[in-house]
């Protein structure tokens, strides 16, 4: 979750000064590398895209610094390499910046201008990567791309949904509230033979029934009270492109029996026209409902569905890719953090294995919601489960009887009882995680989280976890079990 910093230098002494340099006065974790072809491997491996910033020196043998900037710097545009220079090569670090490099230091510069250099190149690469996504925003050209995780549940989603944009099939877009389905609707359209033409998303259940079919399929001037100007409809204004229907198991009996007409004939008639008007669209539809459950109860058309679900794409609940926590963390912070102006470095990896153990019934809305709230509360340029407590407390982690608040726990509740965690365990694993993230130092861990020394070993032998380090500590031990 930390900010990850590669250095690159065939000098092991020049390696680590700037390691330590890095790691005292940032925080941020420093893998060094002696080698320039070894860094292009690392780099242009899967490990490597794990790297937010590098640090590369010029003069190496065999493969010197322009030679890495030319390898890496076409295959990963928007990685920031700062030069790190000896005295006198101002001229080899101007072609290097001409090469892709973003900064360039000189070996003899003392921390401070190193530190200055970083935080200038993550503040220019932060607002480079707001500008895109703005860009993005603007003219809504999301790709599978941005959609974040690598678990199995998420890749084969996206993989499935990449297949199916190739047609122009009529797409139902399932999952619960949160999971990203209009995300996924637009990567489709955009990676479709469409995206040069418009995407009109339209939340059904937002459309009072009385508008339904104006606003669906558009009106004439004066054909009923409040028909001021004529009117498209979504359907038109769609035209060419994908129509993005979110929300359709709310739409009412009688607009059902209209939207059905429009997809057998790909005509619309706009209300007070007279005639239809042919139209090219995609339909897109999404629903967090269960649209089959809903034919059997008579809530929805049995032929609208079969319509609308030609090809059905399920997005998985946040609970069954907890793995894709961490990613998603370091997305949101990085998000919130360029939105609100805010600078956080890292988030401890202990609070984001505390999040995998919640049920996250609001998915991943939800967990952006906490780390915006907890943003906004942090004092500090690190989060840490300090910033997170009262939240945390409030949606009910390390509470049983939070899932109770989801809206379907009851239908999941057989087969997730047993996932359940009692409070003592979750105590237990923070205490264990804190343990190994400190390396067993018995202050630190007390002070982290908040508990005073004995109180801690009491609980360590309550828990049966071993003591280790200073004898002074295990004396220490041995008397409170005395206690």
């Amino acid at each position: 979750m930390n900010y990850k910093v590669l250095v690159i230098d065939d000098d092991p002494f020049q390696c680590k000064t700037i390691q330590l340099a890095i790691e005292k006065l940032l925080r941020f974790d420093v893998t060094t590398l002696t080698s320039g072809l070894e860094a292009i491997n690392f780099l242009l491996s899967e490990k490597g895209n794990e790297i937010d910033l590098v640090i590369l020196d010029l003069s190496m043998p065999e493969v010197d610094g322009i030679a890495v900037l030319e390898k890496v710097c076409p295959q990963r545009p928007d990685l920031p390499i700062i030069i790190n220079t000896a005295y006198g090569d101002a001229k080899k670090a101007v072609v290097a910046i001409k090469k892709g490099a973003i900064d360039f230091i000189e070996k003899q510069d003392g921390p401070e201008r190193l530190k200055v250099s970083i935080e200038n190149v993550r503040l220019i690469s932060g607002l480079s990567k707001q500008v895109k996504k703005l860009d993005k925003y603007q003219n809504n050209k999301y790709g599978f791309s941005d959609i974040i995780g690598n678990s199995l549940a998420i890749t084969k989603t996206i993989n499935s949904a990449s297949k199916a944009a190739l047609s122009n099939i009529p797409i139902l877009i399932q999952g619960e509230s949160g999971v990203g389905k209009e995300l996924f609707a637009r990567a489709i359209h955009n990676a479709s033979s469409r995206t040069m033409k418009p995407m009109i998303a339209v939340n059904c259940g937002a459309i009072p029934e009385n508008l339904v079919e104006s606003v669906l399929f558009g009106h004439e001037k004066g054909s009923f009270t409040g028909a001021i100007e004529k009117s498209l409809g979504k359907f038109r204004e769609a035209d060419g492109g994908t129509i993005f229907l979110d929300e359709i198991g709310e739409l009412p009996a009688e607009a059902q029996i209209k939207l059905l007409r429009v997809l057998q004939s790909f005509e619309v008639e706009p209300v007070g026209a007279g005639k239809p008007i042919d139209v090219n669209v995609r339909v897109i539809s999404a629903t967090n409902k269960n649209l089959e459950k809903a034919v059997i109860e008579g809530k929805f058309r049995e032929d609208l569905f079969y319509r609308l679900n030609v090809f059905q794409i399920e997005v998985p609940p946040l609970r069954q890719r907890k793995d894709d926590i961490p990613l998603l963390l370091k997305h949101l912070v990085e998000k919130i953090c360029l939105k609100e102006c805010r600078k956080i470095i890292g988030v401890d990896e202990i609070l984001s294995d505390l999040m995998k153990d919640y049920w996250w019934p609001g998915n991943i809305r939800q967990l952006e919601n906490v780390i915006y709230r907890a943003i906004i509360l942090s004092d500090g340029d690190r989060l840490t489960i300090d910033d997170f407590e009262n939240i945390l407390t409030s949606i009910g982690i390390g509470n049983t009887k939070a899932t109770s608040a989801a809206p379907d726990a009851v239908s999941y509740a057989n087969q997730l009882e047993a996932k359940f965690k009692t409070i003592s365990q979750h105590e237990k694993d923070i205490i264990l995680k804190a343990l190994e993230y400190y390396n067993h130092n018995i202050s630190k861990v007390s002070k982290v989280l908040d508990i005073g020394r004995s109180t801690l070993y009491r609980k360590m032998k309550e828990y049966n976890i071993e003591i280790r380090g200073s004898v002074e500590e295990f004396e220490e031990f041995k008397k409170s079990k005395e206690v």
